[in-house]
């Protein structure tokens, strides 16, 4: 059994090949600065289409640390960091993303609050680098709309960026949903978690990978994932409306009784757009619930790895991986390279 190591770095990738080898350097030598040689480097390919995975297997081959894990397809930020996470064997776990928006080197900044007895220490940024007007006003929208509906505490202008224990990170792989929100899981588990405030850099290469519409989508898994406040919106306003609607049945029988007839088609036409629509968005939020919870039912994998490398060597994984126990996992990692030669001593573990 490979022996095991004391932090885990994870850092999804997706069309990052400008950037990767920079990101890989970084991170190492700040590993390499609080572990010493006792760290592994996850790298997981999401799907990407350009030389991602060629970095990652060069990378694998020529350090000893560096686990690289490719998806069968591209099944987004939050499934690709699971798939991370489960591939994880390190007493502390540090999730990042592969950008170089949130330096690797504030892992140094983490670990001495971690030894003071925090379960988590996550990165809260001051400052976004970058960024578009746009981007930073919706960001702030959002973040304040779900600390106002989430039913638990999540800290604002906090992205994945987090140093967690081993015991949060097996609990998180234990939580059996599909639509991921993980920022908001691991708030959801409690203990001791203390920010770190820091400034976000900008991209060191490429370009986002979170359009508009991801963005919204993102949103949605999030006020859906731990907030039932839209659908208690809807129903009051059914309330609301049917209340309206009464009102004005009365105020019509009230003119009919005084012989009056009841002009204005515009305004009637505008009172039925206006329940049409109340009726169509609330059905919309039941909707979106419910849609989640028929991807629930379908009990799917939660994502598929079509191939691990490690010092050169590809192994392949059950297509039932991430469905298993966090113990399972790391003892089908351990069996996927079981035949593997201890890393000799020649190999570098630095990354130039």
């Amino acid at each position: 059994m490979a022996q095991v190591p004391f932090l885990s770095i994870v850092a999804p990738c997706h069309n990052e090949e400008e950037g990767l080898r920079e990101f890989c350097r970084r991170a190492a030598a700040a590993a390499h600065s609080v572990a010493g040689d006792a760290f592994e480097l996850i790298l997981v390919d999401d799907g990407s289409s350009d030389r991602t995975w060629e970095i990652i297997s060069d990378l694998a081959a020529n350090v000893p640390q560096v686990l690289g894990v490719r998806l069968l397809r591209n099944h987004g930020h939050q499934l690709a960091s699971t798939a991370g996470l489960s591939a994880s064997r390190g007493e502390r776990v540090l999730l990042i993303d592969a950008d170089l928006q949130d330096p690797p080197e504030l892992l140094l900044m983490m670990m001495p609050i971690m030894e003071r007895g925090a379960d988590v220490v996550y990165g809260q940024r001051t400052r976004r680098q970058g960024e578009s007007w746009f981007k930073l006003a919706s960001a702030s929208l959002f973040y304040r709309a779900l600390s106002k509906l989430a039913s638990v505490t999540i800290p604002r202008d906090t992205g994945d960026f987090r140093l967690m224990r081993r015991r949060v990170v097996d609990i998180l792989l234990a939580m059996p949903e599909r639509d991921r929100f993980i920022r908001g899981m691991v708030s959801w588990i409690g203990g001791r978690q203390v920010a770190l405030p820091y400034e976000r850099d900008a991209r060191f290469a490429g370009t986002t990978k979170y359009p508009l519409r991801k963005m919204i989508n993102f949103a949605l898994d999030a006020i859906t994932s731990f907030s039932t406040t839209p659908l208690r919106i809807s129903t009051w306003l059914g309330m609301m409306s049917a209340g309206v609607a009464i009102a004005l049945l009365v105020y019509t029988f009230i003119r009919w009784l005084q012989g009056e007839t009841v002009t204005g088609w515009s305004s009637i036409m505008a009172a039925v757009s206006a329940f049409s629509a109340i009726q169509l968005i609330c059905i919309g939020i039941i909707g979106e619930y419910l849609g989640r919870l028929v991807q629930e039912s379908k009990k799917r994998p939660m994502f598929m790895v079509e191939t691990i490398v490690r010092g050169g060597e590809q192994a392949q994984l059950s297509i039932a991986f991430s469905e298993m126990s966090a113990s399972d996992k790391r003892a089908a990692l351990d069996a996927a390279f079981a035949s593997e030669e201890p890393p000799r001593s020649q190999k570098n573990s630095r990354i130039g």
